[in-house]
């Protein structure tokens, strides 16, 4: 129900939002798709205490075996800033390290720790879940055609 704002007439014509719904953009539509992506997330993920950009950096760190943080950060889309916390907090739990880079001593090599691939391992199979219990109101030929339209929009 609209306020009542005195500065406005009391009722604004329809016809200026020229059929209009917020409800019906790309915006708003990937906006509530990632709301429920996100709570399942949580409610899956929780046990193993990682962000969503966590994981993906250390899913990428293990995928990779070692690599800098700048090529963890473009490999994981995430922004130098971003990316640093991210590792930052990963190597406080001791889920990867980093050492100086032999070739050029500049250069911190990140690397993921025992712990970091088990729990990258645990968290890769709650991962499918997620995938899983997200594309559930699709069918198979719905679900190819959802990722491939999201790849081609990325």
């Amino acid at each position: 129900m609209a306020i009542a704002d005195p500065a406005l007439p009391s009722e604004l014509p329809a016809e200026v939002l020229d059929g209009y719904l917020v409800e019906d953009q790309v915006g708003f539509l990937l906006r509530r798709a990632h709301q429920r992506h996100a709570a399942l997330f949580q409610d899956v993920m929780g046990e193993a205490d990682l962000t969503p950009t966590q994981f993906t950096a250390l899913v990428k760190i293990v995928e990779l075996g070692r690599t800098t943080q700048n090529q963890l950060g473009r490999m994981a889309a995430m922004d130098p800033a971003t990316v640093q916390g991210v590792v930052r907090r990963l190597m406080a739990r001791g889920l990867m390290t980093s050492a100086p880079d032999p070739m050029d001593r500049r250069t911190l090599v990140l690397a993921p720790t025992h712990a970091g691939a088990d729990l990258a391992a645990r968290a890769v199979t709650c991962a499918r879940r997620i995938t899983e219990a997200t594309l559930d109101p699709l069918d198979e030929s719905e679900r190819t055609v959802l990722l491939s339209l999201l790849r081609k929009i990325a």
